[in-house]
């Protein structure tokens, strides 16, 4: 089976994630206590959520290490079907916290607006700090991605995005805290409640499909399409029926009921019957497939 997931490619896979989160560690723990600093020396709500947004950020890239670390592990006793559910189980993890962040930063921000005479003046290193965090984090998300869609991971791509999430809120605090230095006070907790509002959203994407993949719910229709395809290419295959798919962190597994000649012997079925599961792995992403032959007879 060729793929991101055959047992030669495993390695590779596993290091470039570690590599790509450890340096989104570095960059967020730089992000985080520069943002918090300046964030309470210069008096802006909007920065300091932006830090707390960075922190989740950091929290969900040691959720990805040790996700990666186990789900690369083979299958065992209690997991006879492996472990690359930890990586979705991961996403989930980092949905649920990007929403509890959001909706922290929205009572928060919602807070300060009912009362705007507490509303104070920003110092110009807020703007400063906010610009270079929207650099940093845009480069981050840049780099993440590409390692992401290389390796072929939902996983690494829902922290990727998180990053550009980070880099789209840094965008709105830097406008927030320019229009609070320019006198319209009320733009700083503005910023901070749009920013919320863009990590919950975030946060639930996440946690939806997540949950979408932990309830076993079907694959994309393009890819349904491309193993029906393969199986019913193969010599001996007359039609198949009951094609069912569902899946295994990043990978497809799938089910189906071949319509196999019942005049052939059970070891002529047998043969076609694994090459078209053969055909079938050779699809992007699919990891096994479970055959069942049903005889159909044929006109003579």
């Amino acid at each position: 089976m060729a793929g991101a997931h055959d047992g030669a490619g495993a390695p590779t896979r596993t290091e470039e994630a570690r590599r790509s989160t450890l340096v989104s560690v570095g960059v967020n723990l730089l992000l985080t206590g520069m943002q918090m600093a300046a964030g309470l020396f210069a008096g802006s709500q909007a920065l300091i959520a932006d830090a707390v947004h960075s922190l989740s950020d950091l929290i969900s890239d040691f959720v990805v290490l040790f996700a990666s670390h186990h789900s690369r592990k083979g299958a065992d006793a209690d997991h006879q079907y492996g472990h690359q559910r930890f990586e979705t189980a991961a996403s989930l993890g980092i949905g649920i916290l990007l929403l509890a962040v959001g909706v922290g930063m929205l009572w928060t921000a919602v807070s300060k607006l009912e009362h705007p005479e507490l509303i104070q003046p920003v110092k110009e290193i807020a703007l400063w700090v906010a610009l270079g965090a929207l650099a940093a984090k845009e480069l981050l998300f840049r780099y993440m991605l590409a390692v992401a869609q290389r390796v072929r991971s939902a996983m690494l791509a829902a922290n990727a995005w998180h990053a550009r999430s980070d880099a789209a809120s840094s965008l709105v605090v830097a406008l927030g805290i320019g229009g609070n230095m320019l006198g319209v006070h009320m733009l700083d907790p503005i910023a901070a409640l749009v920013v919320g509002l863009m990590v919950s959203r975030m946060g639930w994407k996440f946690s939806w499909e997540a949950m979408h993949d932990l309830m076993d719910g079907a694959v994309d229709a393009q890819t349904v399409a491309a193993i029906r395809e393969a199986m019913l290419g193969t010599p001996g295959v007359h039609g198949l029926h009951g094609l069912r798919t569902r899946k295994m962190g990043d990978f497809v597994l799938a089910d189906v009921h071949l319509e196999i000649d019942g005049a052939l012997t059970v070891e002529a079925g047998h043969h076609i019957a694994l090459e078209a599961r053969r055909r079938a792995m050779e699809v992007t992403d699919v990891l096994d497939v479970m055959t069942h032959m049903d005889p159909v007879h044929l006109p003579r």
